[in-house]
């Protein structure tokens, strides 16, 4: 789960780290009142979505004066704001976080983020921040530096003083980087973060360190732990199907292509993605049933699958198990009379009752193609989409 920039902030001044004080607001006006409680004569207006290069989008100003911080937070509010990471469609502005300037004489780099390889938390800062990381990362990969956590124990300062003296901080730059620092590790282990982000971390004209932005992602699996960091979930940034979907207590992930899949399990899921694509397919979504659903939910989920626009053919990929096939096929009947099935439709169940799941189709009137394996499956659905292979 992702955060505004705002509640990243917010997370991080409880753990020590040093922000910008400042006030989110969904007007104009509110936007000048958070001003005019801010003290200094530079403010900061920032779109708050769920996407990083706002700055380039047009998503960022900064305002010398109140009537320029109204005008500024009128034209980011409502705006359709496009970056790299929100797609050509972009996402709509519907709040801005307002700060107060800081002096910046320059700009660092640090996180905390999860090494999956590894299995452990990694450490990392350079000297090039306010830039694309993954760039810096590309082009000039000496000037990222990095140290991996012993599972189980803090942070120590040897390790912080090692990143901090490489990015060329002064000893009490360093002092305050290494509380900074075991401050963002801290967090990490407490709520589950799998990276904590800042970029840039300014060093200001007086020397002191300072976070200017704020990126936070959590693990899904343990917000049941953190209700607090749960309730910090924005359903504004979230896909409605996969709200919906969520609701009825199934998995649904929208993807870019133009197949519609059912299947049952996240190994499948993954498989099916797959075999779609090396068929010369792509899927635009998967809604993974599990083993516990039951008819009703079988067929919500597939008008979930059928409401996305962008659908125009569906795969189900059944192995039957805890779930029963013919529970599955009378789902999907119901749901497509329904809503008039008009896309084409290929299924490939196997598993427990899979003769009785196969009867109800046939019987059902409706119009499908039958698959035997997961590969002939993929075929037949690129095939209807076009001549694919």
């Amino acid at each position: 789960m992702n955060v505004h920039e705002y509640q990243a902030k917010e997370l991080m001044a409880q753990f020590g780290v040093p922000v910008p004080k400042g006030g989110l607001a969904q007007t104009a006006e509110e936007a000048v009142d958070v001003a005019r409680e801010l003290s200094g004569d530079v403010f900061v207006v920032k779109a708050q979505i769920h996407a990083g290069g706002r700055g380039k989008g047009g998503g960022v100003k900064v305002c010398r004066t109140l009537e320029e911080v109204k005008h500024a937070a009128a034209a980011i509010l409502g705006m359709q704001l496009v970056t790299h990471q929100t797609g050509p469609e972009g996402k709509k502005v519907l709040m801005v976080w307002v700060e107060e300037g800081t002096d910046i004489a320059s700009e660092l780099y640090a996180a905390v983020v999860l090494d999956r390889g590894a299995e452990r938390l990694a450490v990392m800062a350079s000297p090039s921040g306010g830039m694309d990381i993954e760039k810096v990362a590309e082009e000039t990969p000496e000037l990222i530096f990095s140290t991996r956590m012993e599972p189980g124990q803090p942070i120590w300062d040897f390790q912080c003083r090692q990143l901090l003296f490489g990015c060329g901080l002064n000893p009490a730059q360093v002092r305050q980087g290494t509380k900074l620092i075991q401050g963002l590790v801290k967090m990490a282990m407490a709520k589950d973060a799998t990276l904590v982000e800042i970029n840039p971390l300014a060093i200001t004209g007086a020397g002191d360190l300072i976070a200017l932005d704020g990126k936070i992602n959590f693990d899904d699996s343990g917000l049941r732990r953190h209700p607090d960091i749960a309730e910090l979930k924005d359903p504004t940034e979230t896909d409605p199907l996969e709200l919906e979907a969520t609701e009825l207590g199934l998995n649904y992930i929208r993807l870019d292509g133009n197949v519609g899949t059912m299947v049952n399990g996240a190994g499948l899921a993954m498989a099916t993605m797959d075999v779609v694509n090396m068929a010369g397919a792509k899927p635009a979504n998967f809604l993974d049933v599990g083993g516990g659903a039951n008819e009703e939910m079988i067929g919500k989920g597939f008008e979930i699958i059928l409401n996305d626009p962008h659908v125009e053919a569906i795969l189900i990929n059944i192995f039957g198990g805890i779930l029963r096939c013919d529970v599955l096929a009378a789902g999907v009947v119901s749901a497509a009379k329904k809503i008039d099935l008009k896309v084409p439709l290929v299924v490939r169940l196997e598993g427990t009752n899979v003769a009785e799941g196969r009867k109800i189709l046939e019987e059902s009137g409706l119009a499908f193609e039958v698959a035997g394996s997961m590969s002939e499956a993929a075929a037949k659905v690129a095939s209807v989409l076009g001549g694919q292979k």
